[in-house]
C-alpha cells in the first residue's frame, strides 16, 4: 500500500493545479491510472440524473421540456461514445443538439421557452483549447476575468458550482463496486496509482477519502489539472514509465483515447457490466505486469466497442420521443428512490 499521498490545499490548486504531476516521483515499476465516476463506483447515472441535469433545468428554467433535456443530456453523458467527457463539452453537445431538432423547436415555441445560447460557452471552450487548459471552474473563472461583465458566464459558473456543492452529499451513499478495494490492494503492490478523471479535484478527493480508499493513491488529477491525456502524459514523463508499463482503467471512450495517446494499455470497465469487469480484472492485471496483456486487451476492446452508442435515437427513422424517453425511466426512478425519494422527476 502507498502512503505518500499529499493532499493539495485550495491555494495550491488555484495557483498551479498541475504541480503534483510535474513533481511526481515514481516508486513502483508500473503506473495505473483510474477513472472515477462509473468506473470505481456506480455513481455515473446518479450524478447526471440527480445533479447535473436537474440543476441545469433549475438554473435555466427548462423543466417544461424535461423529457427532451434529459434524453439529450443522458445520451451524451451516459449512453454514447461521448460518455465521461467534460461537463462543459457535454453541455455544448446537448444544447446544440436540442437547438437543431425541429420537434424541440416546436415544443419550446408552444411553451414560450428559450433555449440557452451557447455563444459564451463556445468561446470558453475555444479559450481552453487555444491556451491548452483543462475545462473546469478554475479556468472558467480565468475566462471570466477576460470579460467580467458577461452575465451568461456568471450563470454558467453558478450552475457548475452548485453541481460541485451537491456531490459530497452523495459520496457516502454510493460505495465502490465489489472487488475494487481488493483490486487496489493488489495494484498498489506493483504500481503507482493515480486517479485521472474529469470530475473536480475536490469531489474526487472527497469520494476517495469518505470511502477510505485514498490510502492506495499516489495522487489525484482532476479537471483542474488538464485533460486526461495531458495528465497521463505529465505523470508518465515525470516518472519515466515506458509505454508497456502504463495501464488505464476506465468506462468511456475518452479514457481509451487518453491512454492510447500515451501509448499505454487500457482495461475497460464495461458500462452495465461493471461488477463482472472488476471480477475479471485480477487475471488481466497479472497478465499486464508479466508483459502478456496485449492479446487480452484486443479481445476486451472488441467487446467495449459494441457497448456505447454512436448515433442518438432522435436521428434514426421512426423515432418516437415519448417511447425513447420511457426506455430509461426505470433507471431514473430506481436512482431517485434510492437517493432522493422526493426529488423532482417527470412521471410518464
Amino acid at each position: 500500500m502507498n502512503s505518500t499521498f499529499v493532499e493539495l490545499t485550495k491555494a495550491e490548486v488555484d495557483k498551479d493545479p498541475a504541480q503534483q504531476l510535474k513533481n511526481f516521483k515514481r516508486t513502483k515499476d508500473f503506473l495505473v491510472t483510474i477513472d472515477n465516476d462509473g468506473c470505481v463506483a456506480d455513481n455515473m447515472n446518479g450524478k447526471q440524473m440527480l445533479v447535473f441535469h436537474p440543476q441545469f433545468m433549475e438554473f435555466y428554467g427548462l423543466w417544461e421540456i424535461e423529457s427532451y433535456f434529459r434524453e439529450a443530456a443522458e445520451y451524451y453523458n451516459l449512453f454514447s461514445v461521448h460518455r465521461g467527457c467534460n461537463r462543459f463539452i457535454a453541455l455544448q453537445y446537448t444544447l446544440k443538439s436540442l437547438a437543431a431538432r425541429k420537434d424541440v423547436q416546436t415544443v419550446v415555441k408552444e411553451k414560450g421557452i428559450k433555449l440557452p445560447d451557447t455563444k459564451s460557452l463556445d468561446e470558453y471552450l475555444e479559450y481552453c483549447k487555444k491556451n491548452n487548459l483543462g475545462q473546469g471552474n478554475l479556468t472558467l473563472r480565468k475566462f471570466l476575468d477576460t470579460r467580467p461583465y458577461d452575465l451568461s458566464i456568471y450563470k454558467l459558473l453558478g450552475w457548475s458550482d452548485a453541481v460541485n456543492d451537491t456531490f459530497p452529499y452523495m459520496n457516502d451513499k454510493i460505495p465502490p463496486f465489489p472487488k475494487v478495494r481488493e483490486s487496489l490492494e493488489v495494484i498498489s503492490k506493483y504500481a503507482d496509482i493515480v486517479v485521472v478523471a474529469q470530475a473536480s479535484y475536490y469531489d474526487l478527493l472527497n469520494y476517495w477519502s469518505v470511502q477510505d480508499i485514498k490510502k492506495y493513491l499516489r495522487t489525484i488529477a482532476g479537471q483542474e489539472m488538464g485533460t486526461k491525456a495531458q495528465n497521463i502524459e505529465a505523470v508518465k514523463k515525470a516518472g519515466g514509465y515506458k509505454d508497456d508499463q502504463i495501464l488505464m482503467l476506465g468506462d468511456a471512450d475518452g479514457d481509451l483515447k487518453a491512454v492510447k495517446k500515451n501509448n499505454g494499455f487500457f482495461y475497460p470497465i464495461m458500462p452495465g457490466s461493471e461488477k463482472k469487469s472488476w471480477e475479471k480484472f485480477g487475471v488481466c492485471f497479472d497478465a499486464f505486469i508479466k508483459g502478456k496483456y496485449k492479446p487480452l486487451e484486443e479481445e476486451l476492446l472488441k467487446e467495449f466497442g459494441t457497448i456505447l452508442l454512436s448515433e442518438p435515437a432522435w436521428e434514426k427513422p421512426g423515432y418516437d420521443h415519448l417511447k425513447a424517453y420511457k426506455e430509461k425511466q426505470e433507471i431514473r426512478k430506481a436512482i431517485y428512490e434510492a437517493l432522493i425519494p422526493k426529488g423532482k422527476l417527470l412521471k410518464v
